[in-house]
């Protein structure tokens, strides 16, 4: 037989896509990567001292993985089997451990713990977590959902995504909501700043010095808002904001607005101004499904950012917080782009339906 160093290297197509494959991916073990590159050094040609060269690894990992690779192909370049300490913790185990987390709870309890499963079942805590994290198991999590009753639902979900991702010419998009109910709050005690090693402390309980309401048109096109303080949310604040937008708006341009099913939005009031401003035109989200409009990621900023960590003494500071806060958004306003089509979603709430339906509770 001759020296595996000296025959001549050749890869088929597929066996050359699946070393560069594996080259290229951050996912690929380190180890792996290099064996990939030698073997693809090496078929480009020249000797293995030239290839170690090139590569700066030692001649022997050359030789050896060349020879590996001529003697089994791809197969030879991954690890084998390494000898180790016996498995202690049987299958059967294994399958106890994840039937009981999925089908039952323990005593006095709503939900397992690791210390209770070690217990239930006689195994270490730290292995119980081995197991749950394999088979991507969290019993303390839970999540809430809610699904849309809506008899329109698909036709409002093509609709609005359609304003979304395929606006009409000369037309405005605005999506359109009010945050109600926002505090003026004041901590009980002074704020303690934030000092290297501690983060800032704020005391737990608070004054509170009244509400303001904040009614906010994003465009979906600028991502700049158009934003409006009222003390309250009745309809005629709704009728007065939906003016202060016609009256932003270009004249030659048609206005879309995307709003929920809050009862001031169809009020005949607002039936009434719409037919006398007929380039006007509201549409509406699905019932319970408020994440579909766009002004609430705006909404959340607003939350994040600004309030919850504000002290106001007075409804005025804070109505002058939110009238400030929406001028400097606008100063550098980027808008939120919206990537998931209506037939995406459509599927997506189909699938989540399915899974509840089918599921063992």
């Amino acid at each position: 037989m001759g020296d595996s160093r000296l025959e001549p290297l050749v890869l088929t197509a597929d066996e050359r896509r699946t070393l560069e494959n594996w080259v290229r991916r951050r996912s690929t073990a380190q180890g792996l990567a290099l064996r990939a590159r030698i073997v693809l050094a090496c078929a480009d040609g020249g000797p293995n001292i030239a290839v170690a060269a090139r590569l700066k690894v030692n001649r022997g990992t050359v030789n050896r993985w060349r020879a590996r690779f001529l003697a089994d192909r791809l197969d030879g370049l991954c690890d084998e089997p390494r000898p180790g300490v016996p498995r202690r913790i049987t299958d059967a185990q294994v399958e106890d451990v994840v039937v009981k987390t999925l089908e039952q709870v323990p005593d006095g309890a709503t939900h397992w713990s690791t210390r209770d499963m070690a217990a239930a079942v006689g195994l270490s805590q730290s292995s119980i977590v081995r197991i749950w994290h394999a088979f991507g198991l969290k019993p303390h999590a839970t999540e809430d959902f809610k699904i849309s009753t809506d008899p329109q639902l698909i036709d409002k979900i093509r609709d609005v995504v359609g304003l979304y991702l395929a606006p009409p010419t000369n037309a405005a998009v605005f999506c359109v909501d009010e945050k109600p109910q926002i505090q003026a709050l004041t901590r009980s005690a002074p704020v303690l700043p934030m000092i290297p090693g501690t983060p800032e402390r704020r005391s737990h309980d608070y004054h509170r010095h009244g509400t303001v309401d904040l009614f906010a048109a994003l465009n979906t096109a600028t991502g700049k808002v158009i934003g409006k303080v009222t003390a309250r949310h009745a309809t005629a604040d709704f009728v007065a904001f939906l003016t202060e937008i016609d009256c932003q708006v270009d004249a030659d341009l048609a206005v879309h607005l995307i709003c929920d099913n809050l009862s001031t939005h169809t009020a005949p009031a607002v039936k009434t101004w719409l037919l006398t401003h007929p380039r006007v035109a509201l549409h509406f989200t699905p019932t319970y499904s408020s994440w579909l409009n766009l002004v609430e990621r705006w909404f959340a900023e607003l939350q994040r950012r600004r309030l919850d960590r504000g002290c106001f003494c007075s409804t005025d500071e804070l109505t002058c917080a939110l009238e400030e806060w929406i001028m400097l958004w606008n100063t550098n306003a980027k808008p939120f782009r919206w990537t998931r089509n209506a037939e995406q979603i459509i599927d997506a709430i189909g699938h989540y339906c399915t899974r509840i339906s089918n599921s063992a509770h």
